[in-house]
């Protein structure tokens, strides 16, 4: 307790925080690298005018409450004020599009990963590039806004990410770390900066549309992990903090994304490590040894912090469906008079999974909240299919219901490992999915094909991982890799791995094949429920 206060007060800690889809986190680290302090606050996007969104207003009632959280819970578990830490990181779900003029005024509503409108846009430029560029990514959507015509575009002076943004605010620097930046432009793993001969292409592109817009100018500074990003201002300091309490001057390391915590975290940012985050959305993230032997639109191309090149597989939707499935099935048992608390709820759901068929009993579930580029899904509709005699019970529907979740993870990661041949030495999953012990972890290990490490961590996700990039900062010594430094804090860690269970493997194998079967009845659902 003492050492802890001890750290507080002199400011040996560090501080992550993280903007997900459905919670602003905030997590504290003492000198050991563990989790001493949390806040959060829960928001969602809204569907307005037929865009997912965050209102800016929404982010900073959000983040100011996720800090106001941590600095109670300091206070309550350790007896001393949040006054300042060691070094912070801001991180947020990755790409998007915000724009902003010479004023600083935000030029168009923040445009989320989890829109699908930028279809035209993407395709062109991936074919002009020869370089994957998903509907998601920055510069899709900036394409897309001279296609439809937007008199926004001619005014914009700055584009950024959320991550991006807060980090701004916060420190006046424009800038994203490496692994961010990868999802807004190409990146040049050599320079680790963007692509250079990607910019003439797109910048004459624009030009030839009659847009002006000096490409290079308008996209924030690329820095790699361990760079200093800039210091916590005096305006800095009263956003995230309105009580006055917290410091300035407290140094912030390089704003990343989702992606890039997420591989800090699971210490998967040497080639053939890879991870999976597995939340509201899910992505994999595998670093590759050599450069890819052709464009798939189903893989994205980004880096990890150092500016390492990462294939990565971006599925929108994961466990949206089984959060409202779990949530119908709590309201059953509250209505019979005998409630369950959600974490009870989850563990019920879960374990109910293992005890199922393994092919599911031939129930068929998609989980689609939007549309899904991977498996060519325009819009989504959450759907559950079955034959007539499939075995309808509670374990096959939980089974279903979580292999749903990870169906279009494994159609992705099957063009990388089979197709392209890419080896991984190790797997770690984090986020929500692993939270309940085992099931998550096997049906994984299962469904890809490989073995699925979990650490003790794994429910701390992105938000431990932005605060370990701080930390980086902070201690890294001359010369000391990220990839060292992170064996390092990894090295007294815990955990468990599964290898895949061959029944697993072949009764998923069963259910995609019924789910490959069934995709036109996903894809016809979007069209007659508009």
């Amino acid at each position: 307790m003492q050492q802890i206060q001890q750290a507080i007060r002199g400011g040996q800690t560090a501080l992550g925080i993280e903007l997900g889809s459905t919670r602003i986190k905030a997590v504290l680290i003492g000198p050991d690298h563990t989790p001493i302090a949390s806040g959060d606050h829960t928001w969602e996007n809204r569907l307005e005018n037929g865009v997912w969104t965050y209102r800016l207003q929404d982010v900073w009632a959000g983040v100011q409450a996720a800090f106001a959280a941590l600095a109670a819970d300091v206070q309550a578990r350790y007896g001393v004020p949040l006054a300042t830490v060691g070094a912070m990181g801001v991180s947020g779900m990755m790409h998007g599009y915000l724009p902003f003029d010479a004023g600083g005024r935000q030029l168009a509503p923040f445009r989320t990963w989890r829109n699908t409108i930028t279809g035209p846009a993407a395709d062109r430029l991936t074919e002009l590039l020869q370089y994957n560029i998903p509907q998601r990514w920055s510069i899709a959507h900036l394409y897309q806004a001279v296609l439809n015509g937007e008199d926004h575009v001619d005014r914009i002076v700055f584009l950024t990410t959320l991550a991006g943004y807060l980090h701004w605010q916060l420190t006046g620097e424009k800038v994203l770390g490496v692994g961010e930046a990868s999802g807004m432009f190409p990146i040049d793993p050599e320079t680790c900066d963007y692509d250079v001969g990607c910019l003439q292409k797109t910048q004459a592109l624009l030009q030839a549309h009659g847009v002006n817009l000096d490409l290079r100018a308008i996209l924030p500074r690329v820095l790699s992990a361990g760079t200093l990003a800039g210091n916590l201002t005096p305006e800095g300091a009263r956003l995230l903090d309105p009580t006055g309490a917290l410091q300035p001057g407290i140094p912030l390391c390089p704003p990343e994304g989702d992606a890039g915590t997420g591989m800090a975290a699971t210490n998967s940012v040497a080639p053939r490590t890879g991870n999976v985050s597995a939340g509201t959305s899910v992505f994999a993230m595998v670093v590759l040894e050599r450069p890819l032997r052709a464009v798939h639109p189903e893989l994205d191309l980004v880096a990890t912090p150092t500016g390492r090149p990462v294939a990565m597989v971006h599925v929108n939707t994961c466990t949206s469906d089984l959060d409202a499935w779990v949530r119908l099935l709590g309201q059953m048992v509250e209505a019979a008079g005998k409630p369950m608390t959600k974490n009870e709820l989850y563990q019920l759901f879960y374990r109910q999974a293992l005890t199922g068929d393994a092919d599911a009993g031939g129930l068929v579930s998609f989980n689609c909240y939007s549309g899904e580029p991977v498996i060519g899904l325009e819009v989504g509709r959450p759907l559950l299919v079955r034959r007539p005699d499939a075995k309808l019970t509670l374990p096959n529907f939980a089974r279903a219901t979580l292999y749903a979740a990870i169906s279009t993870l494994k159609i992705g990661m099957d063009i990388l490992l089979r197709d392209e041949g890419v080896r991984l030495d190790r797997l770690l999953g984090h986020g929500g999915l692993f939270k309940v012990p085992v099931v998550g972890q096997r049906l994984l290990a299962g469904a890809l094909g490989v073995p699925v490490s979990v650490m003790q961590t794994a429910g701390e996700g992105g938000p431990w991982g932005m605060a370990l990039l701080a930390a980086y900062l902070a201690e890294k010594r001359q010369g000391q890799t990220l990839e060292s430094w992170l064996d390092g804090v990894f090295a007294a860690g815990s955990g468990s791995t599964l290898p895949p269970d061959p029944a697993d493997a072949a009764g998923f194998e069963a259910f995609l094949t019924d789910y490959h079967r069934a995709l036109p009845v996903e894809q016809a659902a979007g069209t007659v429920l508009p």
